[in-house]
């Protein structure tokens, strides 16, 4: 059964062309465009892995982390961010609350986004 990833990000763009990839690489993609339906299709799918983005409506990136680190079951699922800034005091902020790895939006390159992926929960 393929692994599962979670694309929680309000960027039809981004969304659009990570879920076309991870798809073509063989992972089952599901997509939330904010925080507040990411949380839910967090707790009902289960996904193997998250890509979440931080600043969104409803409820940003944090938040959805935040909320992560309440449930025993949603905090041990890996968090990859994806962020418009990449300011060191953002990503202390996310390492902070759990997350394994992160890239920044103005250096979008996929291949590197596919390895970190892998690096994560392997193919």
């Amino acid at each position: 059964m393929p692994q599962k990833i979670l694309i929680i990000e309000d960027e039809k763009i981004i969304y659009n062309l990570l879920a076309k990839k991870l798809s073509f690489e063989g992972y089952n993609v599901f997509i939330a465009k904010d925080g507040e339906e990411g949380l839910i299709k967090l707790r009902k799918i289960k996904p193997d892995l998250v890509l979440l983005d931080i600043i969104m409506p409803k409820k940003n990136g944090f938040e959805v982390m935040e909320e992560m680190q309440k449930d025993e079951i949603l905090k041990k699922i890996p968090v990859i961010v994806i962020s418009n800034s990449g300011q060191p005091v953002e990503i202390e902020r996310v390492k902070k609350l759990g997350a394994k790895d992160w890239f920044i939006k103005t250096d979008f390159d996929l291949q590197e986004i596919i390895k970190k992926v892998k690096k994560q929960i392997g193919k």
